[in-house]
């Protein structure tokens, strides 16, 4: 007679974490200044400040924005704060930088909202797979968030885990 076959996993307290699952929805948007410098390389004022105001700022509006340079040219820090100035009233979130400095401070600051209780003293798996672009620096938030609570923490899926921590207590 065949054994009863159990789902361990489902009857444990073991707790997976995603962060795929607070990935805020909306549009990413790069936006390069090197467009409106002359030749590429030279920030005049007066034409960055006429592109700046002659710009079609709704466009970002509900966007998440990086303001970037992509060409090596030396851009004074007040050129990104008045473009920052600009497209903050439409965008979600702006930042000065790449789309993965973008993502790591959406995550940092989406982290300190998670309610985890539901995680104290249970094993912990982060999930490790996503289609979205999750950066390196979010598991290490989550990490710091949940070593103080959880009984221990593990990253992968439920059936090929690989160990991280384990509580003392």
């Amino acid at each position: 007679m065949a054994e009863e076959i159990i789902n361990r996993v489902a009857n444990s307290k073991l707790k997976t974490f995603d962060l795929e699952e607070i990935y805020p929805d909306g549009k990413r948007v790069s936006f390069d200044i090197k467009d409106w410098l002359f030749e590429e390389i030279i920030l005049k004022e007066k034409d960055f400040r006429n592109s700046v105001k002659n710009h079609d700022w709704s466009q970002y509006k509900n966007c998440f924005v990086a303001i970037n340079c992509s060409v090596d040219a030396i851009i004074p820090s007040w050129a990104f704060m008045l473009i920052a100035a600009e497209v903050t009233p439409y965008a979600n979130k702006v930042v000065i930088g790449n789309l993965e400095l973008l993502e790591t401070v959406l995550y940092q600051e989406l982290l300190n909202f998670v309610d985890l209780r539901d995680f104290e003293d249970c094993p912990v798996i982060i999930k490790g797979c996503a289609e979205k672009p999750i950066p390196e620096s979010a598991f290490a938030f989550l990490i710091a968030k949940l070593q103080p609570i959880a009984k221990s923490i593990m990253f992968g899926e439920a059936c090929s885990t690989v160990p991280l921590y384990k509580s003392k207590k």
